[in-house]
């Protein structure tokens, strides 16, 4: 029994022990950010906004071209293993059996449903690109 009751203290005093390091970590980065921030770079905020506006969006039509890249990949590659599995059925089971057409008319399902996803996912990378564009613009405005 005293065994566990000094297993008990001990995960007590364990837990406080990270609970201490973790605060005195998070104060020590907060203080250094605090004292060491470059306040000199902030002499004209505009044309560091305007600057930074033109990053973001030049970034942000970058990575929705990466992703609707990305999209079609995955869409070519799912269309490509819906027919690799219907010429494997169709391989497997006589010409004209049940199972072959079943097959056949999955995979046009699979390949239907693959252009519909790609379309409705690539149409909501450009509505996030808009967004963001339209928010940095908001925002460049606002300090003009």
């Amino acid at each position: 029994m005293k065994l566990n009751n000094v297993m008990k203290r001990l995960s007590t005093v364990g837990r406080f022990l990270a609970t201490t390091v973790f605060c005195v970590s998070a104060i020590a980065f907060v203080w250094q950010g605090a004292f060491f921030s470059n306040t000199a770079a902030m002499a004209n905020p505009a044309t560091n906004l305007i600057a930074t506006a033109d990053q973001v969006k030049d970034k942000t039509s970058e990575d929705a071209g990466r992703a609707k890249g990305f999209i079609e990949d995955t869409k070519d590659k799912v269309k490509e293993t819906a027919n690799k599995n219907a010429e494997r059925v169709d391989q497997a089971t006589d010409n004209g059996s049940i199972l072959e057409r079943k097959a056949k008319t999955d995979a046009k399902t699979i390949e239907k449903r693959a252009d519909e996803d790609a379309a409705r996912t690539k149409e909501a990378v450009d509505n996030t690109k808009n967004v963001i564009e339209r928010t940095v613009d908001s925002i460049k405005d606002a300090f003009n």
